[in-house]
This record gives C-alpha cells, structure tokens and sequence, in this order.
C-alpha cells in the first residue's frame, strides 16, 4: 500500500496521534513540558486533518510542531520515553512529512541521542558501537554544512568517548594483575582478544582511523563510504595528543604506533622530501607530487606529539623525524614549509628534558646521527639562510610594498604590515640588520612556550603567505628557549648535585664525594654539541640586533652559556662565548691581541650543516648603532678615535654582570673579560681614584674623549660595577681568585709594555683594580700576596712617572691595610704574616727612583704612626727600610726618612726587641753620615743623644734581655750542633753605639769597656781632630752665596772656613769633655800621656789658627781640662745614686767674667746639654800616689802647651805692619789669661824663677795688644768711668793667684816677689807711656778728662785705655807691698826703690797725665809705700841697700811738687785748692817721717829736700795769673807748710851736725833776703802808682812775705835762743825799717798783714848788752 492512499494517511493520523497520548501519559508525572507539548500535538494534528484537503501535504508544512513534542521526548533520555519518540519519528519520516527544518532538528537529537547511549552507559559494544561511529562519519561527508560540521563534531566526540571509556575500564582493573599473553608479531587483528571490550573498541576505531588514512578498507567500520587524510590525520592526533598512557600501557597499542602510525607518516612525508623549491618539473625525469598544505601541517603537529609523548617507545622513527624536520628547514624547501617546521622545532626546544633524550639516544651513541647538534646547527644555519637568501624564489611571501624591491632592503621593508606604512611613526620596531638586509622582529610566543600560527590553520588548504620576519622570530625564539631551557635543567640539577654533595660531607666528614659520572656526561655532551651553533647563531644575531631587548636576550644567553660551560669546566666553549660578549662590547675592528687569538681557534671549528661550510660569523661594521662615546683606542702607537655604540655599552654590562655573578667559573678567561674591560674603560676615559676605584677623568692625550649625556649619567654606574665587580672577588674560592690576579697581573705587564718608551698615561687599570682586589681580600691575604706584591714590585720600578706612582700607591695602600686589618689569630700572634706583609716595603729600597722611595717612607711614616706598637719581629725590616738611604738620594728623601726614624727613637725604642737596638744606632749613624742636608745630619747626632740617654736609664733591663736573648742562640746553636762564632758582651750596644759619636762619652762613659775605649780615643776622637783641622785649614774663603734665594747664610758662617770653623770648635769641645769626664777611665788605658799630648797639640794648633772663633773654643777646651779636680773616693757611692737620679753637677764656667767686656761665648744646645750632664756621675779615682806623680808630667806639660800659645799669640809682628797678618781678638787673650790660674794649681809645687819670667812676658804682651777699630765699641769702656776690660782683669788675677800662691808658700818662694813687683810696675807705667805692639801705629785714647776719643778714626787699630789698669795695678803694688815690705828678697832686689822709680813719672807728668786720677793715685800710693818702706829703710840704713833709693825719692819729690805742668785752664779754684792740700800732705810726710829722723838719712838727700823746702816757702807766681786767681794760685797754704817745716828743722835742737845747721841756715838768710827784697818793690811800686791800685798778684805777694815774717818771728821766740845764729839775728832786725816803710801802702789787707808782722818786734826791744872786753858779745 503507498504511503499516500488515503488509508494509509488515515492510518498515519491515528498513529501519530496514539503515539502523542502515549507520550503523555508516560510525561504526566516527570516531564510535565512534554505532556503539554503531547497534547498541544494532538490538537494540532486534528486541526490539519479537518482544514487541509492533502492532509500529508499540511503535515509537511508544519512538521516542525508535529516532530516537536517527540524531540522533546528524545530528550528526556528516559530509554521508554526515546524508544517510543524514536519510533514516532520513524513513522513521520517513512511518511515523507518532515521539511528540511524539521530533519535538521531531527539529525541534531540523533547525535546527542549516540552521544547519550555512547556516554551515559556501556552498553554499546562491537557491532553496535561502530555502526553509531560509521553513522556519524556517513553524516560527516554529506553535501549539508551544516551536517557536516555538526558531524565532525560529533565524530570527535564520539572517538573522545571510546577511549574514554577504555581509560575508565582501565581505572577499574587497575588493580588485578593479568598475564599479558605473548605477543604474536602479525598484524591480524585477532591479537586484539586479549583485550577487555572497551579497549577493544578503542583498538578497532584506532586501527582502521590508521587504515582510512591510508586509504586502505576498514576492518571494524563496516559501511564506510569515504573519508579526507586531513579528517584523519586530525582525529589520530587528537587521540595521541589525549591519551597517551593508552598507547604507553598496553602493548597492542605500542604496537599500532610502531606497525601503523610511524610507516603511515614517513610515507605521507615523502613528496615534501623530494620537492626541491623552483626545480623545474618538466626536467625531472618523473613528475614529482607538490606538497600539499594542509597535510604536510598536520602531519607536522602528528610529529610533535609523537616526539612529545612516545619518543620512549619510538626512538629509532623518532631519529627520522627529527633528521626530515632538519630538511624541512633547507633553504630551497617552500617558504611556508620551513616556517611550520621551524614552529615545530620551537615546539621542541621548549621541552629540554627531551632534548637531553636526544643527546642521549642519538648523540651520545656511536654510529648515531648526532640528532641534537644537528636540531641546533639547522637553527644557526636557517637563521643565517635568512639574511643570505632572502625570500629568493618566492615573491608571492613577500607582502605587499616590499615586492616592489625584489631587495628586501631595510627601505622598503618600512611598508611591511608591522609598521603600517608609516614610518614616521615614533615607536621603532624590533629588527635585525645585516649587511642590508632588514629583518622585522615579531613578538611569537610568551618566553618558555612555544605557541604556533601556521601548525594551527587546520582550515586552511593554500598555502598561505608567511609574513616577512615570521620564520626569523621563530627561530630566534626557539634559539633562546633551547639555550634557557637546557641551561635552567642543568643548573637546576647541579644544584641538586651540590645539595646532596654538601649533606654528604656532613655525614661522612672524612670520606670523599663521588657523584654519579652519567648526568655530567650528558650535561657536557649537550653543551659540546650545541655550543658551536649556538654562539655563530647568537653572534650573528648579536651583531643583527637593532633592538636593545632583542639584544639583551642574546647576551643574556650568552651570559648564560658561558656560566654553564664555567660551570661544567668546558673551558673552549666558555671561552668562545665570553669572547663574543668580549667582542661585541669594543668597536667594530678593534685590535685587541686576546680576543683576536681566541677568535682563530674557533673560526677553525668551523663546522658544517648538512655539506653548507657555515662560519662564525665576525660583527660588521655597518650597523645602524647609536653612537654613544668616542674615544681613544689603548694602543702603544697614537691612533684615531674609535667610536662606542649604545650596544656596545650594553653589551659591557653583560660582561660586568658575567665577572661579577660568574667570577668563579671563568678561570682563565678573566684575561679576555678583564682585557676587554680595561680597554673600554680606557676608551669611556675612566682613571684610577684612591682605593682603585675608577672615576670619570680627562683624557690626557689626543682628541679628548667624547661622551653623550645618555653614557655619561651611564659612567658612574659602570665605575660601580666595576668596584663591585672586584669586591665581589671575596666570595671567589682560591683557585678562581689566582685567576683573576693573574689576569689583572699579565694584563698590567702588557700595560707596562706599552708605556715603556713613551711618557703617554698608561693604562692603570690593572694596577688600581690589584690594588681593590687586595683590599677585599685582605682575610685570606696570605695566598695572594706574594703575586700580588712580585707584580706592584716590578710596576715601581718602570720608567714611566704615572705608572710607578701608582704602583707605589697600590703596593703602599695594600700593606698600610694589611697591617690595619684585625686578622685571625691577630698579627701580634702571627709573625710569620706580619713579615710576609712588611717584606714588600724593603724590597721598595732596590727601587732607585726618588718618587717610589719617596711614596715607601711616607708609609713607614703612617705605619709607624698608626702600628708602630705592634710592629714586633718586624721592627728589623722596618729600620732597613729608613737606614736605606743614600747620598745620592735628595734632601726630601732624606728628610722623610729622618722623620721616620725621629718618631722610632722619641716614642718606640721601649716597645722594640732589644737585639733592633742596634740597628737603630746603625741607622741614626747613617744619617749623621749623609752630606746632603746637613741640618738633618747634625740632628741626627742629637737622637742618638736620645738614644744614649735610654740606654743608661735602661742599661741593665737591656743587658738582661739581650742575655736572654743570647742563651736562646746559644741553646738553639747547641740543639743544630754549631758553636755561635761571635764573642759575647753583656751588652753590645753600647760598644757599637759609642763609636757613633764622641759627645755621649761624656755622659755615659762608664758604660764603655776598655778596648772600645782605646777605639774611641785613638781611631774615633783624634782621627775626626785631625780631618777637621785639615778641612778647617784648608778651606775656601770665598763667601758662599745665600743659596736658592731661600736660605739666608748668617754673616757668621758665609764661607767655607766660617763653617769649618764651626765644626773644629764643636770637635775640640767634645773630645776635651770627654778627657775632663772621663779622665781615670782613659788613663788605665796606659796611653794615657801620649794622648795627652796630642791632645794638647791639637788644642795649641786651633788656638794658634788665625780664627778668632776656633782659637777662642779651644782655650775654652783647655780650660776644661784643667779643671779636672782628681774625685775623693766614696765608699757608699752616694755620688751613684745622685747621678742615677741625674742631677747634675753645677760646673763654674771659666768664662763668665762679670763687666761690660765679658766676651760672647758661642753656645750650642750639644754643648750645653753636655756640660749639664758632665760630672753626672762621680768617677771612681785611682790610686792616689800614683796619679800624683802621673799629674805633674800631664800638668807641665800642659804648661808648655800654654807657654807656646802665648808666646806665639802675643809676640808683636816683626817689620812694618801694612797688612796685617793677625792680631788676637781680646777674648781669645782674656780666655787665655784666665787659663793660668787653674793650670798653676797643678804646677805651682815646681813652679820657678825662670817659669815666672816666661809668664811675665806673655802677660806684658797680651795687655800691650791693641784692638781693631770696630771691636773697640764692644771692649773700650766709656770714658767716664775707669773699667778694667776683662783681660786686664784676667791679667792682675793670675799675678794675684801667684802672690797668693807665694805667700803660703815655702820660703824659697819668696824670691819671686821683686818679680811680680817689677812686672805690676810695668804696667803702672801704662798710665803716661802706653805699651808699642811691634811697629803698629795705634791711635791713643786721648785725655779722658777732655773725652777726646774719636772711634772710628781712620787707624785701623786702637791702642786701649790703659790708665785704669795701670792704677789697679798701683793699687795691687800697693797691697803687696804693705805686706812684704820687709821681706828679704824685696829689700835687696831694691823694690821700694823701684816703685819711686816707677811713680816718678805720673808724678812728674802731674797735670800733663793722660788721666789726672793717676797722679793724685801716684802721691796716695807713694803716701803709703813710704809710710812702709821708710822705716824699713832707716833700719836697714847701714847696710847700704837703700842709698840708691834717697836720690830717687828726692827727684820724685822735687818733679811732683815743683811741676813742669800747667794747671789746665778749666781747673775751678775747688779743684785747685784740693790739689793744694794734696803738696800739703807730701810735706807734711817729709816733716813727720824724714826730717825727725835726719841722722838715720843721707846728708845729700837731707840738703836736697831742704832746698825744695825753701824753693816752696818763697814761691814766687807765674805772671800770667789773673787778678782774681792770684791768692789762691799762690799756693798760699803749701808755701806756709813748706815755711814751717823748714824753720821748724832749723831750729830744732836735733841739728847733729854742723852741716845740716849751715843748710838750714843758708836757706833762713836766703828768704829773709828775698823778704827784704820784696818789701822794697813793693813800697817803691806804691810810691809810683799813685792813685791806682797795684796788680793783685804783687798785693798777694806782700802780704805772703809779711806772713811769712810774722811766722818767722814766731818760731824764733819759740827756739832756744842758742839754736839761732846770730846773722839770722841780724837780718831780722834789717827788717824792721823797710816794713816801717809799708805803713803809707792804701790796701787795707796790706796794713792787716802789716799788723802782724810788726807786733813780734816787741820782744826785741830791749836795752843793748854792755860789750865784752875782748869786743865779742
């Protein structure tokens, strides 16, 4: 029956209409939308039928309402409920009243309807199972998209599901183990039994997926009728990709891999193989088969997961994947082919614990293709092929504008789609750029995942066009990935590695580590093989790379390769990538000798890809950089500038950051990192600071160095990456740390190389970052030391200036830390360190320039200021280094040094070992030595005072340590079995010290031995006497410019000799000092006298030179000598303690005469300090007899010494004196003078006539020497007051010391006193006739009363003032004379007569002397000597010794009061009167001590001194007297006295003889003539004048004359009568008329006068006597 008669229609509506009730009935409860849907269906059925005639027809129309209610049921998915819908729909569709709206909604529940049967139960098997599968399939190819793709979708699932369901199965049997039956090695497909149904199913659709691939029948999908490879090649995928473990656990799967799926895709593979780009088809002799898009990707992403998931079980298909994916990367394969390759090299290199399967299983295997490298290698030469061969063949790629140029030049390619044609845009995109080739960069995937394009165009089927710089991207990605990827693993395992390694060791302290050898043997096949790639692709790049994060990618994986192969010890390798990064940091073609050799190594590697030779690739020129410096290249020969680029700096971080993170592994390449580094910093022109860290500076030379801003805020970061760089060198282990300063030392060498020869600035980096090394590594400073110090050692000694300086610095700055570092144990513990530290710091002595030896003291000088305390054992090197000068050495040199050794002796002589003593005299003497600075030499004497000082305050602490010291030698000299060959002193030191310099004799002396002693004296004292006295003689008298403008010579010293002088005073000084001192210590030397001598000698000869300094100084010596006192023993030695308490013994010094002409003494801090310390200590004295008798010989001798210096030295020059030779100074004769007091201590036991006589001579001579016209300022006194100059003093006291001496003395003494006498006279006579020199003219001191002294008249020499050393002298005569007037030797060597003698002339001279006191001085005197000497002589009248001396006396008498001399015109009447009183006082004398006693006297001198009595009474006035003088010029008073005396001698009844009565009365009748006389001018004179008055000095005379009458008159009276001669009677009465006569004169005084006289008369008038017979009365 047809479908459409009407039964069947009517039939078909009851149907639907049964079914819809069923259904609602069944949804009642559960589904209530469906039973509504049920019902609403009925209704619309019977609506059809009741309105449209063709009901099949209205049912068409709506049959999506009529289906509708069914779907629903479908969708319940309650098995009931479908099965009843199911059948429904059957019917309507076996109807043909579905529309095409209805069926699609139909076909879409039937797939979920599968689904559901397939997901919600099992229950589906087989047969079932694949007639769903092949259903969907069927619906898959229908001509419906829409089916279609619903299909395919559905298909995907259903495959998902099956094996889903196997998973499932598997999960539920994990547990039971089943004996896998043996596999049978056929490919029937009944092996499958051993399977459970799910997996069973799974097998079967996997088998015959492989099957329909293949194009081959299916065996379980019955009923297929077509099927697409792309389909199927994407579902085989989607199950590997899925389920691995399916094909992992079960071996029938494995077995459908290896049998099916490999063989499948290496067949499929084939025309991609053979295809050759742009081969021409007709050529070949078959037509090859083109590949075809779309399967040649998916069979690629087949690949992928198969590498991914089963390389285990598929190693040897694997080899061949992995070698046809290499070819697909060939240059003539098609352009998208090689970027879908690419992609799924990409996808392997994100996976390396794959990777390392590779090296495992192909490249660690013998006969094997080496799979990895060559993956790597093709990745190098792909990204090469790019720049060579580009887009060559295939215009179609290139997109849009570019295909204009077939070029790709860098211009065009501006319009590729990236930049969207606008090149003026700002942002520039990432890009390589080589040799004109631009390619764009494109961000492909997220770092570390390798995401496709082109393996994902599953839709695609042409080709598509790859844009430009896709492929490179790619591979530049995959390139880092790898590098990331393998680096990350192994490092990730070494660190593992060195974890378990440290527990180890912890557990078993001693026992060694011994990793498994495989895992390093990997790592190291991995990096071996890829390296090479690598670094051409990386370099390549590098140098491409215009983007500054593209090229910190490649460097970082650079960084990171070369720190692995560190890591792994591949020392090519690392090298090979550190010279790169070297490379790329310095510009284009720069010469730099380490890279350029490393660089030949490997370009010949080269290695090949696949028959294409491929070459490290070297950086071109040509690259568009930003240039960001220009600078000097660091060449030995100038060249031009060279220019640093932005990458450059860039790529100069990347290798900072290498040393500074990676110092460890880079062994011996820091010489390429730290030669590449030195010339950066030598281009950025970055210079050394203090520390060694390096600062931006100048260039010195060239064009200067120019830097943008952009590096220039760079600079400073850079310079503190490099500190850090260094510092960080303190977390190096050892050996590493030998690397780097072997690198910067062979670095430094090459520097010096270069700076020899030329004074360019060198290169100091080597040198400033040693010196930073140093620093840090200053806690383990012993391992690096030696080559760290050897190398700064050779740097101090190069010829260039810059270079050694900063050698010196670093070396100076590395020991001052070294020693400042607080080490462990400390270095007071550690000796050994302490000298390894100091050691360099000697060495520095070999080093001959000034500025190196310089830099070596100023550190000793901050070592000795900072450690000097803890210097210890290394107190020996540090004194060798100040001892080490030299004279050739200048004066700053020598100053350093001093100071150095002036801080050792003041602060640290305690602290040092006792046995460094010695050196440290050693060393002071050395700087007493040097003739450069002659301030220090001197100074230097003055420390080793110092030193001297300490060693007598710490003698014997020292003595025992060197005792100590000595018995260790000697034990350890025991132990080794030698005998210690020197002798032992309790304390060397001191022997060796003392040589050093004769001034500490005198303070510690005592502390010599005697064989040094007799060193000291003969080999020391006299040999340095006579050197200097031949210098000092010998030397130049040309005055010596003040030198340099700076130093200004004192007049004192401005020649050669001055200077010499100098020397030989301080010379003789000190050794007499040390005579004076040290006397009983040199004389058991037994030598003793000889010395003397030549002592003496050398004393006569300094103070015969013609050096008023020297001469002086050495008298001053001889004094010292003789002031040695012979010491009074004391037995409890308090004298010891006094001196070891050190108080001094106050010396007189001989030359501090008191008075204006005290001479100037030259002073001299070593003098004084000298003289405060002699006699410190008390000697302990020799025996006394003995040395008594030892004396006398030193003493005459000594006496000779002085006799021939004075003789010599006084002696007036002989001849006419035009120039003069020399004349003594009056010190050096004072000093001379003064020396014979203290040397006639010694001698005054022997001391004779003759001796006196000598001594007398040089003492005439030395007053008699004039001095020079401009010292007499100094010397003369003024002449107001009478001043004795200090020789003069000197002079009187050494005759006053012999009379003195002679007094006390024995009685044969006393002969030497006429002597003395007659040499004081001398000099008395000096007062009226000053001494001759010779024939020299002087200029005498005028008068003193008249001060008429000019000093600087034109003679060149001044005779002095003798008068007042004449009077002292007179006075000293005087003295003596009251107290040995009567000695015998004074009376009969006629010494009265003598100083009568002597006084005559001042007396004589009177007003005519040049002083007046010396007369009046003269008459006292004579006062007082004859108040002595007369009554000696009266006594000793009859023996006849005086009778010489009466004439004398009288003459002097007669020449002083009778003077030839005028009064001078200015002499007041006081003064007159006073010199009146004075002719008084002599006559007086002769009135009360000679006239008395005439009897006892010579008559002749008797009448001699009457007649001057007489000559005195009748004086008669010179006439040229004025009228108001005359009275008192008259002498009125001396007339009357001289009057007197004569008439009380004549009427004095002594008279014994006649004769003396006939003088006086001669003399009595003379006067009373003269009276008669006068009186008769006189009256006649009155008679004349008349009116006027007559002159005063006749007026004078009158009433002189008539006093002198009355006085007369009165002394008759008084006489016996028969005493008076007659005559005499007589004349008086003559008298009596001529004074009647005088009555008339007018003068009233007259008349007064007159008075007087005639009184006395009266007694005479008395009768006359009667007469006797004889007519006699």
């Amino acid at each position: 029956m047809s479908t459409s008669s009407p039964e069947a229609v009517k039939k078909l509506l009851e149907n639907v209409q049964t079914d819809l009730r069923s259904l609602s009935m069944e949804c009642k409860k559960k589904f209530p939308p469906v039973k509504e849907a049920a019902e609403s269906g009925i209704v619309k059925i019977k609506t059809i039928a009741a309105r449209n005639t063709d009901v099949l027809a209205g049912l068409k129309e709506n049959s999506s309402e009529v289906v509708q209610p069914f779907l629903m049921g479908c969708g319940t998915k309650e098995p009931k409920i479908t099965q009843l819908c199911l059948a429904a729909i059957q019917r309507l569709m076996s109807h043909e009243v579905v529309s095409e709206a209805a069926a699609g909604n139909i076909i879409n529940m039937l797939w979920q309807t599968v689904l559901v049967l397939l997901t919600t139960n099992t229950v589906v098997h087989d047969e079932v199972l694949s007639k769903a599968i092949v259903l969907c399939f069927r619906l898959h190819f229908t001509k419906d998209n829409i089916t279609n793709n619903t299909a395919a979708a559905t298909v995907r699932q259903v495959v998902t599901v099956v094996f889903e369901r196997m998973v499932a199965e598997d999960e539920r049997f994990k547990g039971i183990v089943e004996q896998p039956p043996p596999v049978q090695g056929n490919t029937n497909r009944r092996s499958v039994s051993t399977l459970r149904p799910s997996a069973k199913d799974a097998y079967m659709l996997f088998q015959d997926l492989c099957q329909l691939v293949n194009a081959d029948a299916p065996y379980w999908l019955v009923g297929m009728t077509e099927m697409t490879r792309t389909f199927g090649l994407e579902l085989l995928e989607s199950v590997l990709n899925d389920f691995p473990e399916v094909f992992l656990q079960h071996q029938e799967f494995s077995f459908l891999l290896k049998e099916r799926v490999c063989p499948l895709v290496i067949k499929l593979f084939s025309p991609n193989i053979k295809f050759r780009q742009g081969s021409n088809s007709a050529a070949s002799p078959a037509p090859v088969e083109k590949p075809y898009f779309p399967i040649c990707m998916r069979l690629l992403r087949v690949v992928s997961v198969l590498i991914k998931h089963f390389y285990s079980l598929l190693v040897t298909e694997c080899e061949i994947f992995l070698s046809l994916l290499v070819k697909f990367l060939d240059g003539e394969k098609p352009q998208w082919l090689r970027a879908v390759a690419v992609e799924s090299v990409h996808r392997l290199c994100v996976q390396p614990h794959l990777l390392r399967s590779f090296c495992q299983s192909y490249d660690m295997k013998q006969h094997s293709t080496k799979v990895f490298r060559d993956i790597v290698n093709a990745l190098g030469s792909f990204i090469q092929s790019l720049f060579i061969v580009h887009n060559a063949g295939n215009a179609a790629a290139v997109s849009a504008p570019a295909a204009g140029s077939g070029s790709g030049a860098p211009g065009s390619a501006q319009g590729a789609p990236g930049t969207g044609g606008a090149s003026g845009t700002l942002t520039t995109q990432a890009a390589l750029e080589y040799r004109g080739i631009w390619i764009p960069l494109m961000t492909v995937s997220v770092q570390g995942s390798a995401k496709a394009t082109y393996l994902e165009m599953l839709d695609k089927v042409e080709p598509p066009s790859i844009p430009e710089g896709y492929a490179m991207s790619v591979a530049f990605s995959a390139l880092l990935d790898l590098v990331r990827g393998i680096t990350a693993m192994i490092e990730k395992e070494l660190a593992l590695e060195e974890a378990a390694a440290a527990e180890f060791r912890e557990a078993h302290p001693n026992e060694e580590w011994n990793p498994q050898p495989g895992a390093h043997l990997v790592w190291e096949e991995m990096v071996s093989a890829c390296w090479c790639g690598l670094l051409a692709a990386l370099s390549l790049l590098l140098d491409a790379s215009t983007d500054e994060a593209a090229t910190e990618n490649i460097l970082k994986a650079e960084l990171t390769m070369a720190s692995l192969c560190g890591r792994l010890g591949l020392v090519t390798p690392r090298d090979a990538f550190i010279t790169a990064i070297c490379k790329a940091s310095l510009p284009p073609h720069y010469a730099l000798t380490v890279l350029s050799s490393s660089a030949a190594n490997l370009s010949s590697k080269a290695y090949s890809i696949q028959g294409q030779s491929v070459q490290i690739i070297s950086p071109s020129s040509d690259s568009h950089q930003q240039v960001v410096a220009v600078g000097q290249p660091l060449t030995a020969q100038p060249q031009g500038t060279v220019v640093l680029t932005a990458k450059n700096i860039q790529c100069m971080r990347t290798l900072l950051n290498l040393a500074h993170c990676h110092g460890a592994v880079l062994g011996t390449s820091w010489q390429l990192v730290l030669a590449t580094l030195q010339h950066l910093v030598w281009i950025l022109g970055l210079k050394p600071a203090v520390g060694g860290a390096l600062k931006p500076g100048r260039a010195v030379e060239g064009p200067s160095t120019v830097l943008t801003t952009a590096v220039m805020t760079d600079l400073p970061v850079i310079s503190n990456i490099l500190s850090r760089l260094f510092e960080s060198s303190q977390y190096l282990d050892d050996v590493s740390l030998h690397h780097l300063i072997n690198a910067l030392c062979s670095l430094s060498l090459e520097a010096m190389e270069m700076a020899y020869g030329n004074n360019k600035e060198p290169s100091l980096f080597a040198v400033a970052k040693l010196l930073e090394t140093g620093l840090v590594n200053m806690d383990r400073i012993e391992i690096l030391w030696r080559p760290l110090t050897g190398h700064l050692l050779e740097v101090c000694q190069h010829p260039n200036s810059r270079m050694r300086e900063w050698g010196a610095e670093a070396l100076t700055a590395l020991i001052k830390a070294g020693l400042a570092y607080k080490h462990d144990p400390p270095l007071a513990q550690n000796q050994r360190l302490q000298l390894l530290l100091l050691n360099p710091l000697r060495e520095l002595s070999n080093v001959l320039h000034a500025d190196i030896r310089q830099k070596q003291l100023e550190c000793v000088l901050q070592i000795l200021q900072s450690h000097g305390d803890g210097l210890g054992p290394g107190w020996p090197l540090v004194l060798g280094v100040i001892g080490a000068i030299r004279n050739d050495q200048g004066e700053s040199l020598i100053r350093t040094a001093f100071q150095c050794l002036q801080l050792v002796v003041t602060d640290f002589l305690p602290t040092m070992p006792c046995t460094c003593l010695q050196i440290v005299v050693d060393v002071a003497g050395s700087f007493g030595l040097q003739n450069q600075e002659l301030n220090i030499s001197l100074t230097s004497i003055g420390l080793l005072w110092n030193i001297s000082d300490y060693f007598f305050q710490r003698g014997e602490a020292i003595t025992q340590e060197l005792e100590r010291e000595e018995e260790v030698q000697q034990k350890q000299a025991q132990e080794k079995g030698e005998t210690l060959n020197r002798p032992f002193h309790p304390a060397p030191p001191f022997d060796c010290l003392w040589l050093c310099l004769y001034a500490k004799l005198a303070a510690h002396g005592t502390l010599l031995q005697q064989p040094t002693w007799h060193i000291v004296v003969w080999k020391v004292l006299f040999q340095l006497l006579d050197c200097v006295r031949t210098s000092s003689t010998t030397a130049d008298k040309e005055k010596i410019e003040s030198g340099g403008g700076n130093i200004l010579i004192h007049h004192s010293r401005d020649t050669a000799e001055k200077q010499w002088a100098e020397t030989w005073v301080m010379t003789l000084a000190g050794v007499a000092r040390i005579f004076n001192t040290r006397r009983y210590l040199l004389q058991k030397l037994g030598d003793f006298f000889e010395a003397w001598e030549v002592l003496l000698n050398h004393i006569q000869s300094a103070a015969l030179s013609k050096n008023n300094e020297v001469s002086l100084a050495a008298l001053k010596s001889f004094q010292e000598i003789l002031q040695i006192v012979t010491p009074v023993k004391d037995s409890d030695k308090a004298a010891d303690t006094l001196a070891a308490m050190g108080v001094p013994a106050v010396l007189m010094d001989p030359l501090s005469a008191s008075g204006p002409g005290r001479p100037l003494v030259h002073s001299d801090s070593l003098v004084e300090r000298l003289t405060r310390y002699s006699g410190a200590e008390m000697q302990a004295p020799p025996p006394v007899e003995e040395s008594a008798l030892d004396d006398l010989v030193l003493w005459w001798s000594a006496w000779n010494t002085w006799y021939r210096i004075g003789t010599e030295s006084t002696k007036p020059p002989s001849g006419p004196t035009e120039k003069l030779s020399f004349i003594p100074s009056q010190p050096f004769l004072t000093a001379l003078i003064q020396i014979f007091p203290a040397l006639y201590l010694h001698i005054k036991a022997n001391f004779s006539m003759e001796d006196l006589k000598k001594l007398g001579v040089i003492l005439h001579g030395a007053v008699s020497v004039p001095i020079s016209s401009d010292a007499s300022p100094f010397i003369l006194p003024s002449f107001t007051e009478a001043v004795l100059t200090s020789l003069q003093e000197a002079v009187l006291t050494a005759l006053d010391v012999l009379q003195k001496a002679i007094c006390v003395g024995p009685e044969n003494l006393q002969v030497m006193y006429p002597a003395i006498f007659q040499q004081l006279l001398l000099f008395v006579e000096f007062s009226c006739k000053p001494p001759q020199y010779g024939r020299m003219e002087t200029k005498l001191v005028a008068n003193a009363k008249y001060n008429q002294i000019q000093l600087f008249a034109p003679a060149e020499w001044v005779a002095l003032n003798y008068v007042p050393f004449a009077e002292r002298s007179l006075e000293v005569v005087v003295d003596l004379y009251q107290k040995t007037a009567c000695h015998k030797a004074v009376i009969s060597e006629k010494v009265l007569q003598n100083i009568i003698k002597t006084l005559r002339m001042p007396l004589g001279l009177k007003y005519a002397c040049p002083s007046e006191s010396t007369w009046k001085l003269a008459v006292s005197s004579l006062l007082k000597v004859l108040s002595i000497g007369l009554p000696v002589a009266r006594q000793h009248s009859s023996s006849g010794k005086f009778d010489t001396m009466w004439p004398e006396l009288a003459n002097a008498f007669e020449d002083f009061l009778f003077t030839k001399s005028i009064p001078p015109d200015n002499l007041s009447i006081q003064e007159f009167q006073k010199n009146e009183a004075v002719d008084v006082e002599v006559v007086q004398l002769i009135s009360t001590e000679i006239l008395p006693f005439a009897n006892f006297i010579p008559k002749e001198f008797v009448a001699q001194i009457m007649a001057m009595l007489n000559k005195g009474s009748i004086h008669s006035q010179a006439p040229s007297f004025t009228e108001a003088e005359i009275d008192v010029r008259m002498r009125e008073e001396f007339s009357k006295v001289c009057f007197e005396t004569l008439l009380q001698f004549s009427f004095s009844n002594k008279v014994s003889t006649p004769q003396e009565g006939y003088i006086s009365r001669m003399a009595l009748s003379v006067l009373l003539k003269r009276s008669q006389d006068v009186l008769r001018r006189y009256v006649e004179d009155e008679r004349l004048s008349g009116r006027c008055p007559l002159p005063r000095q006749q007026v004078t005379e009158i009433i002189f004359v008539l006093k002198a009458i009355s006085t007369l008159m009165d002394s008759l009276k008084k006489t016996q009568p028969e005493n008076v001669d007659g005559n005499t009677w007589a004349q008086v009465i003559a008298l009596y008329p001529t004074l009647v006569e005088c009555i008339t004169c007018s003068s009233s005084e007259v008349s007064a006068a007159l008075k007087e006289a005639l009184g006395p008369f009266k007694d005479f008038m008395q009768p006359p006597v009667s007469k006797v017979q004889n007519g006699e009365s």
